[in-house]
């Protein structure tokens, strides 16, 4: 049994990334060990490189909490102002110690009374709260799940990524050298 060791304790997370990994490789077996890690980066991250920072820094401090692990797992959301509006997204990053695969989420454009509350300098988990009248969104349907009256929700939007970084892993022949 393969053990990831995924720097979060979100049960959004720690299912997405098992699911992901599931259907890469289906002939193996998983185990998750969910850790806390450090992002290194603002509780929300307002960039598209802050928030790939903040998931590979999250993968890598992983790697260093739990080094018995085989693979480690960084997911970071994060939003990015586009002209007058803000969009929200994610970054995955997994790392087995030599080579690192990286998965983005689709992006997704924020209501404006959310959008003004993020300005503000609030998290986007703590702004759909607010909005939806809901307590820890983020880790049930996310902002995306509350949004599309759950057609995609958080699982959904994460699951995609955490496959696109799962694709180093699944052709090493194609990924030779560590990156």
């Amino acid at each position: 049994m393969k053990k990831i060791v995924i720097a979060s304790q979100n049960p959004v997370k720690i299912n997405t990334t098992l699911s992901g990994f599931k259907q890469m490789f289906p002939s193996e077996s998983f185990e998750a060990r969910p850790i806390a890690a450090e992002s290194g980066v603002s509780e929300q991250p307002f960039s598209d490189h802050e928030t790939f920072l903040g998931a590979f820094n999250r993968a890598r401090n992983a790697l260093y909490i739990v080094p018995d692990g085989d693979y480690w797992v960084g997911i970071e959301g994060g939003v990015e102002k586009l002209g007058a509006e803000i969009a929200a997204f994610a970054w995955i990053v997994i790392t087995d110690g030599l080579r690192i695969g990286r998965g983005k989420t689709g992006a997704f454009m924020l209501p404006r009374a959310i959008a003004e509350l993020i300005q503000q300098g609030m998290e986007l988990g703590k702004a759909d709260d607010i909005f939806f009248n809901r307590s820890n969104s983020k880790q049930e349907n996310g902002a995306i799940g509350l949004l599309t009256g759950n057609v995609i929700d958080r699982a959904k939007l994460y699951e995609q990524a955490v496959i696109m970084a799962l694709i180093p892993f699944k052709n090493p022949d194609l990924y030779p050298e560590a990156n």
